[in-house]
């Protein structure tokens, strides 16, 4: 259902979100479970969410944080790879129902990747294995070379890594996450033939609305830092072109990633754009820029549960026109507050409470 100021989807899925842990897990993980039916999310604890065992508990944590312990929200598993993965236990782990997916984190690309990858090849057996069960590789899809340059290790990850993998383990599904470049979508798009769609992108709100400009507008803005890092502004409008092409293999993931604001506005930095709290309507108001208001189910709510092979969630949301206050700091007990990445900008678009959904 849909008019001029209120929009009704149904209920989306966010396949990629960092709801870290301890206290940040209890502030940040209930505005996850506000919007999205499910969320694919990611290992990168300290340790690393890298067995059975800590997938299992690592869940019961997220749902003990969630209020009245998230009704209705599911969150789904990932095993961080390592040189070492067993490919046995991680067949078992999916076989349980316990992991949804694998994320491969090439070491040191981003927050808590060290003990990632060092070497692909080292994991062709994994990936083998994979194939057969039909289990997604989640990647994070940058080099790491230091001769590379920042702002083309996705491209180059793409050239010298992502392709020859795709083409020494054939059936091989993944998911390019969090993709930044023109180059990514003309890759995932080449696929739908080549490799008979199997494989994925996630496109982020923040990339779709920022540009590498907005990190160095009237100063250094730390809070616009994420990895893989916004592009030129070419690159941001084929994100728009492709999130809002209705193209299945395209589909939400916002990567919101939250970092205190004092380990944000530091001397380095840390990566990542923390835009959960408000994550839907700003997607929603992408799409009502481009003026594909009637794309934003599929992208949100439909593809990405496809691509998955999980069914499409029974609920609905609803949004109305009149964008709420500017983001508020979302207070960590004991050690600060976030910032989210809406904070100081005006939203078209607002998700409507239970309570105003049913009056």
């Amino acid at each position: 259902m849909s008019s001029s100021d209120h929009l009704t989807l149904r209920r989306p899925d966010d396949w990629h979100v960092h709801l870290r842990d301890g206290d940040m897990l209890r502030a940040v993980a209930p505005f996850t479970a506000r919007q999205f039916g499910r969320a694919i999310v990611m290992p990168n604890l300290v340790p690393p969410v890298t067995t059975l065992a800590d997938a299992v508990a690592y869940r019961r944590r997220i749902i003990n944080a969630l209020p009245e312990g998230g009704p209705g929200f599911q969150p789904l598993m990932t095993c961080y790879l390592t040189d070492t993965t067993d490919p046995d236990a991680l067949a078992a782990g999916f076989a349980d129902g316990v992991f949804t997916a694998a994320k491969l984190f090439p070491a040191g690309a981003t927050t808590n990747s060290e003990l990632g990858v060092t070497d692909m090849g080292k994991l062709d057996a994994v990936f083998e294995r994979m194939t057969e069960i039909g289990m997604p590789l989640l990647i994070h899809g940058e080099v790491t070379d230091a001769e590379v340059d920042v702002f083309d290790r996705e491209a180059v990850f793409i050239d010298k890594v992502l392709d020859p993998l795709l083409a020494r383990v054939p059936g091989l599904k993944a998911v390019l996450e969090h993709i930044t470049t023109a180059d990514a979508v003309e890759y995932v798009r080449g696929q739908k033939d080549a490799r008979e769609g199997s494989l994925g992108a996630t496109i982020t709100a923040h990339h779709l609305i920022i540009n590498r400009n907005a990190i160095f507008e009237g100063g250094l803005r730390p809070h616009h830092y994420c990895l893989p890092v916004a592009k030129r502004e070419a690159h941001r409008i084929a994100l728009r072109q492709a999130a809002t092409s209705g193209e299945p293999w395209f589909f939400l993931g916002t990567d919101s990633a939250p970092h205190e604001v004092g380990a944000k506005q530091a001397a380095c930095g840390c990566a990542g754009i923390f835009s959960a709290p408000a994550a839907l309507e700003l997607y929603t108001q992408v799409f009502d820029e481009e003026g594909a208001l009637g794309k934003l189910e599929g992208f949100a709510s439909v593809y990405g549960a496809e691509f998955y092979g999980l069914p499409l969630n029974e609920g609905r949301v609803t949004l109305a026109r009149g964008g709420p206050p500017d983001g508020e700091p979302v207070n960590v007990d004991g050690s600060g507050a976030v910032l989210p990445f809406h904070a100081g900008r005006e939203l078209a678009w607002r998700l409507k409470t239970n309570e105003e959904e049913r009056s």
